[in-house]
């Protein structure tokens, strides 16, 4: 489905998101995969709503792309990783759309996960379990339900892997992963950081 946002109505941010050529299917499919994760790591830390990420794309002026739950709902399910997806498209001005909206909400929350990183070193320091950390083991355990409720028993961005449903020792290490990313995302630029592992990771697959 063609965007709706025309070049004159294009958010500013979106010269933070540069884009030399347009991604192929398989790409854009990573793509989608990574932004879901992303998101699902967010909420997970954070227990940000629907309407919250609604908001974040009024506040964007996004709400073209991201105009209601439904809409959300959809964009989510285009992730390749999802059970029953949706849609089976998302074009590109859309993941730029979640892009923005990611690190808008990050941005809302990055004291929440400051605080969790520095915990999170502080324990590898002390050689001590994530899970021992109160805010660590809730997070760990809120991505690790919400991934086996909502994706593919064997979801994987690259089909290859999709035999074996991931272990919990690896979705725990997909998870903190997510955290460590989550605080440059919240950063000053955040978007393009974003945006531009995106690519190079699609690029990769």
């Amino acid at each position: 489905m063609p965007s709706s946002v025309k070049p004159s109505d294009e958010p500013s941010a979106w010269a933070e998101l540069p884009l030399a050529r347009q991604p192929d299917p398989n790409q854009l499919d990573n793509i989608k995969a990574q932004l879901d994760l992303v998101l699902l790591a967010l909420e997970a830390l954070t227990q940000i709503s629907s309407e919250a990420m609604l908001q974040a794309a009024a506040d964007l002026q996004l709400t073209d792309l991201v105009a209601d739950r439904v809409a959300l709902w959809r964009l989510r399910q285009s992730s390749p990783l999802r059970r029953g997806q949706g849609r089976k498209r998302m074009d590109v001005e859309e993941a730029r759309a979640l892009v923005l909206i990611i690190c808008h909400l990050a941005k809302q929350h990055q004291e929440l996960i400051r605080r969790a990183v520095a915990l999170l070193e502080q324990l590898t320091e002390q050689n001590r379990e994530p899970y021992q950390a109160a805010l660590l083991g809730d997070y760990l355990d809120n991505f690790t339900n919400a991934y086996q409720e909502r994706m593919e028993a064997g979801g994987s961005s690259n089909r290859a892997e999709q035999n074996q449903p991931p272990s919990t020792d690896e979705l725990s290490y997909l998870a903190l992963k997510l955290l460590i990313d989550l605080l440059f995302y919240s950063a000053p630029a955040g978007s393009r950081r974003l945006w531009m592992a995106l690519l190079d990771r699609s690029l990769n697959q």
